[in-house]
């Protein structure tokens, strides 16, 4: 075997080497060459109308739209007052720097600051709240030169199925657009109070948190509800979202604004709890005890009487159309004015009878 001279193989080593660097730029350059030259833009054609028409009611809507900033004094350990934020969405009402929005936006709010679109942002005062149907008026505490008020449609004639866009801030980011359609109509959705808000809005338009108080609209750029609660495991949208329809709004804002509260209709009773009832069978409204000086007490109603064990009376209808719960009953409630008077259908022992009562506000 002959011996490879050291010279030869440091030759083979170097041209090896160098061939090496030599096809490695050679790469380089053409890879560099390829990457600095742009990708020619194909070009878009007409936007659908479909697009046209969310794009056009989305720049007319969201001036209109508002977000609102919260600070809470809550208290802390070793008795401290601490301040706790939140945020939520509005939307002008009125030339007069009126904003409606959620109540629980800002309920308990020590403070409340509007932004515009326009990035401004500006306090505003608590004019009033209607917990049964989750609505709160705040006002501007400064005016605007230019305001513009959102239109108002009706949710009277709404249909499943059509499209609705939602605008708000979602997680603190402004003026969100999002799309669906009315995926159910007539809901029930309860409040804080204990009280159902009926006809609700079901849409699979995405509703985050901190789209509270911000509009639901239709495809005309009308309000028609007012987004207010979502259904989620992890707190996000799931694409089950539920707004307050507009004619409750209609109704419901006017008197705030007039008076500060929305008139609660009532007859003056308190109820037994609907599992208590249950439990003995009842079908209807148990009346469990009625307050004093009240319309319920001057047509005669009685509760419950624990001494000797006897049961109250049961509202079974209301004009005539059956009543199973108070959910049912504060639906007929909600749906009379102030002062009217109705005929209950009330069970005593086992005959049934008819109570004429005129609507009282128990707010």
């Amino acid at each position: 075997m002959q011996r490879v001279n050291r010279t030869t193989v440091f030759t083979i080593i170097a041209l090896a080497v160098a061939a090496g660097f030599f096809f490695w730029n050679r790469f380089a350059d053409e890879k560099q060459r390829i990457a600095s030259h742009t990708r020619e833009i194909t070009p878009r054609g007409s936007l659908a109308d479909i697009e046209k028409t969310t794009i056009s009611i989305f720049n007319a809507s969201a001036p209109s739209v508002v977000y609102i900033f919260t600070e809470n004094a809550v208290a802390g350990f070793f008795g401290t007052r601490e301040v706790r934020q939140g945020a939520g969405s509005g939307f002008l009402w009125d030339n007069n720097g009126h904003v409606v929005t959620n109540f629980h936006v800002i309920e308990g709010a020590r403070r409340v600051q509007v932004r515009l679109e326009s990035g401004e942002a500006i306090d505003a005062t608590y004019v009033g709240g209607a917990p049964d149907y989750d609505l709160a008026v705040i006002r501007l505490r400064r005016p605007l030169s230019t305001i513009q008020p959102i239109p108002v449609g009706t949710s009277d004639n709404l249909q499943v199925g059509q499209s609705v866009l939602a605008i708000g801030n979602p997680f603190g980011l402004s003026r969100t657009l999002t799309t669906g359609v009315i995926s159910a109509l007539d809901r029930r959705l309860p409040t804080a109070t204990g009280r159902d808000v009926v006809g609700v809005i079901q849409t699979d338009a995405a509703i985050n948190p901190g789209n509270s108080g911000g509009p639901l609209i239709d495809s005309s750029g009308r309000l028609i509800g007012v987004n207010t609660a979502i259904i989620s495991g992890s707190g996000s949208s799931a694409g089950i979202g539920f707004a307050v329809p507009v004619d409750v709004v209609n109704r419901v804002v006017p008197q705030l604004i007039a008076k500060g509260k929305f008139p609660r209709p009532g007859i003056g009773i308190v109820v037994l709890d609907e599992e208590a009832a249950a439990g003995l069978g009842v079908v209807g409204v148990v009346i469990d005890r009625v307050i004093p000086d009240s319309e319920a007490q001057r047509a005669g109603l009685e509760g419950i009487d624990y001494r000797r064990r006897i049961l109250g009376d049961t509202i079974v209808a209301v004009e005539g159309k059956p009543v199973a719960n108070m959910a049912d009953f504060a639906q007929f409630l909600q749906a009379f004015e102030i002062g009217r008077r109705i005929t209950l259908q009330v069970r005593r022992g086992d005959a049934v009878r008819d109570v004429a009562v005129t609507i009282m506000d128990i707010s």
